[in-house]
């Protein structure tokens, strides 16, 4: 029983989140020294990678493979989250590359995360398909965070849906690259309502009984304890906060419709573009 109870015990127990520079010493210690004087770049990388945990050591490797490449280590980072990169799936006619959606999307999420104050800051914003996606913004924090306010979420689902705005505003359509989007800014809506008691009508209450993969991190199931008549408010709760985030992403297109013109234009040309640049074009 004891022995159960302690295996029990330390199955909950997950270990902290390494710090931003201590993934940096990560990616240091996984290269030849003699062969790249970069520690700066290297404790760049790590705020780059946070998270990634031990990956990083091989990380650190690929770098004396790629030290041609005058970027080598701001390039060998992107592959930890979104994957390598497919440059071949684009068309070749440059009339149809310029109807892609995505490049309008991605210029989306960036301006209105930039326009956001809780949104962390804009790294890199690229139309080259990495992995399962066609492109991705890159935003990550300059600080080690580990506690969320309620301000920080609503901006943040903004700035997930600033890529479908982008797409209904510029092409009055609605495309399928938003799902992955849509998903995670719905999910996270919900955590807001049932986990964190973020919601006016419903009060500082969480709802429903979870159970975690306790190793993983993961929900792998919910039992209701609550009537059908709350379950149509939280609903009614997460759709609200969709809403309201959609239609402020919206507004700061509309506000800045140029801009968002000018960064699509700009992905066209170079696929690519660094935070330096970005942030150039958003003074």
């Amino acid at each position: 029983m004891l022995l159960a109870q302690r295996d029990a015990f330390a199955a909950r127990i997950r270990p902290a989140p390494q710090p931003v520079p201590g993934n940096g010493n990560r990616v240091q210690a996984g290269i030849q020294i003699a062969y790249l004087n970069l520690i700066s770049q290297c404790l760049k990388l790590g705020c780059k990678t946070l998270g990634a945990g031990s990956d990083l050591n091989i990380i650190g490797a690929k770098a004396v493979d790629r030290m041609a490449h005058r970027h080598c280590l701001l390039h060998i980072q992107t592959p930890v989250g979104p994957g390598d990169d497919r440059r071949g799936h684009i068309a070749d006619d440059p009339a149809a590359v310029i109807d892609i959606p995505h490049f309008c999307a991605e210029a989306g999420h960036a301006l209105v995360q930039t326009k956001l104050p809780n949104c962390d800051p804009i790294h890199k914003v690229s139309i080259v398909a990495r992995g399962m996606t066609l492109g991705y913004t890159m935003a990550l924090p300059e600080r080690d965070r580990y506690l969320y306010a309620q301000d920080k979420f609503e901006d943040d689902i903004a700035g997930m849906l600033g890529g479908r705005a982008a797409e209904e505003m510029v092409f009055e359509d609605r495309w399928t690259g938003a799902n992955d989007d849509l998903e995670k800014a719905t999910k996270l809506a919900r955590k807001m309502v049932t986990a964190y008691g973020m919601s006016e009508s419903l009060g500082p209450l969480t709802f429903g009984d979870r159970e975690e993969m306790v190793f993983l991190g993961r929900e792998i199931a919910e039992q209701r304890n609550y009537s059908e008549e709350v379950a149509e408010e939280i609903d009614q709760e997460v759709q609200r906060i969709i809403e309201e985030a959609h239609n402020r992403a919206r507004s700061i297109l509309s506000t800045y419709r140029q801009k968002l013109q000018a960064i699509a234009q700009r992905l066209i040309e170079i696929e690519t573009i660094e935070r330096e640049e970005f942030e150039a074009m958003m003074a």
